[in-house]
């Protein structure tokens, strides 16, 4: 643990294996916006909703665009094709991912996992 980790860690809690302390790395930008619990966004989507925001969000860029086939996404998530069709047409409904087809005819595209809504509240 290096000093500046040391520097960071609130003193009331315990970290259990304080060698294994979470890192941003330069092998990946994946992350997670708290605010999907706080603001109870996660209380109105299903168990594949999330599975599939939180797949998205693990392999997007730092603008948040991923470009995983669909077909892929399904695989990795081990996901009936229907379920995943489901679970993105929610999120977009929800304005939590955007979608753009790689060109006119194509049934694959850009994902983008979209900030979320200034007002801070899920619209469903």
């Amino acid at each position: 643990m290096t000093d500046n980790q040391k520097q960071k860690t609130d003193p009331r809690v315990i970290v259990p294996k304080p060698n294994r302390m979470r890192q941003l790395s330069r092998q990946g930008f994946g992350w997670i916006d708290a605010r999907l619990h706080k603001q109870h966004w996660l209380a109105i989507m299903t168990p594949d909703e999330i599975a599939a925001y939180t797949f998205l969000c693990l392999v997007a860029n730092p603008q948040g665009v991923s470009w995983y086939r669909k077909d892929r996404i399904r695989d990795a998530m081990c996901i009936h094709e229907h379920n995943l069709r489901a679970a993105l047409c929610k999120l977009y409904d929800l304005d939590l991912v955007a979608y753009k087809p790689f060109s006119r005819h194509a049934s694959d595209g850009f994902h983008q996992v979209l900030a979320l809504p200034k007002d801070g509240t899920p619209n469903s």
